[in-house]
């Protein structure tokens, strides 16, 4: 049985920060996700190439610097906004939101690109069937478009997922306080860091395998129609 020093408390809060932040992340990305794919596939050159740059943008980056960049230049955009209405004092932003904006901004970049492939795929006469049927564009979207994109995306969705949950470690390096950070301080205090950070990476293993469990049932669930048509 491992000796956790005490620390065994610590190492759950910081899994738990982890998973909030995690969550925190996939909801800003799903949502930036959709509008970067709508973007690119929009009617109007100037959305396109919106579309299309924020996805570049983001794929020629290390994850790192988008995070310290969110970070550190969040607090400087805030106090530039700040002194323009007399407000001197120094702003931070918080390591939880700067994580969550970096990494929802970096998780939409690539699932924009996994949106804009499955709406593709659909084919156009099924829109066209709806329209004759009566459906406007945004009935179409949420009725015909929308249940199919999450049944094509979903494995390239969830392969990002994962990834999102590993990259959650790099905002350790801004002082937040999840599994990472809180394992080196663990580190720091007992000098035994083979034991610590193996524990860390049985608790990540142990999330990203429920995880793929969850994923593996959602895609399941997404398919049935067309398993029973097939």
């Amino acid at each position: 049985m491992m000796d956790l020093h005490g620390f065994g408390a610590l190492l759950m809060t910081g899994t738990l920060v982890t998973l909030r932040l995690t969550l925190s992340a996939l909801s800003l990305g799903l949502v930036l996700g959709l509008l970067g794919a709508a973007a690119k596939l929009s009617e109007f050159p100037a959305l396109r190439v919106l579309g299309n740059g924020y996805s570049t943008l983001v794929r020629g980056l290390p994850e790192f610097l988008v995070v310290l960049t969110f970070y550190f230049g969040a607090t400087d955009v805030l106090m530039a906004v700040a002194a323009r209405f007399g407000y001197d004092e120094y702003i931070e932003v918080s390591a939880f939101a700067a994580g969550t904006a970096a990494l929802g901004f970096i998780f939409g970049a690539y699932a924009s690109e996994l949106f804009r492939g499955a709406i593709i795929a659909i084919p156009p006469g099924q829109a066209e069937a709806a329209r004759a049927l009566g459906m406007n564009r945004r009935q179409t979207f949420f009725r015909i478009t929308l249940p199919q994109v999450w049944r094509l995306a979903l494995p390239g969705l969830g392969n990002l997922f994962m990834i999102l949950m590993k990259d959650t470690a790099l905002v350790s390096v801004v002082g937040l306080e999840e599994l990472m950070r809180v394992t080196s301080f663990a580190v720091g205090r007992t000098k035994e860091p083979f034991t610590f950070y193996l524990v860390a990476a049985l608790i990540y293993l142990c999330l990203t395998s429920a995880a793929s469990l969850g994923l593996r049932r959602l895609e399941k669930r997404a398919g049935r129609g067309v398993r029973e048509l097939a």
